[in-house]
């Protein structure tokens, strides 16, 4: 990255200090871990499928490998994030209690050729893997289509109740209005 002035240099330089950033490859080498919370509101991704930005989440990276000898990267990630249900549009609580294993590929030509079971996903072994964009990836590939409440905790049900009941006498406006004139 090229920067024209001093000021830009040190502004890159906080902007890389708020991100957690690893090398992938020697994390998985020296078998590091990283455990921590962030904010969710840091999510900025992640932030078009919520309701709202509040609470913690918890995570936990470490660096291993496999049965086979590959590089793998382990991922938890715990915590509560609020939704909208798709029925009723009110916030809806979701519980994250995730956990995969990233399978690192040197390349993308061995990325495309991964031969993984499906519960495992293949990712590039970069030097820059940012921590905050790899929780946020993991986060979304989890959520629900189509997040809704249970059917007896939606406030749509009752909605839909009294807009039935409107339907029932759609006359009724109309008598209404006979009556005024």
């Amino acid at each position: 990255m090229i920067f024209d002035t001093q000021e830009q240099k040190i502004y890159h330089a906080r902007l890389m200090s708020a991100r957690i950033v690893i090398d992938a490859p020697d994390f998985v080498r020296c078998t590091k871990s990283l455990h921590g919370k962030i904010a969710v509101d840091e999510c900025l991704r992640l932030k078009e499928y919520l309701a709202d930005t509040r609470g913690r989440l918890e995570y936990k990276i470490s660096g291993a490998l496999d049965n086979n000898g590959k590089s793998i990267l382990k991922v938890i990630i715990k915590g509560k994030i609020n939704l909208l249900c798709q029925r009723c549009l009110c916030e809806l609580a979701h519980e994250l209690d995730l956990k995969s294993t990233l399978l690192l590929a040197k390349n993308e030509e061995e990325l495309s050729h991964l031969d993984v079971p499906e519960s495992i996903e293949g990712i590039l072994a970069t030097s820059d893997i940012d921590i905050i964009e790899l929780i946020e990836d993991e986060i979304i590939l989890s959520l629900p289509i189509s997040p809704r409440h249970r059917e007896n905790e939606c406030s749509a049900k009752t909605l839909t109740k009294a807009h039935t009941i409107e339907k029932k006498r759609p006359f009724d406006v109309l008598t209404k209005l006979k009556k005024l004139h």
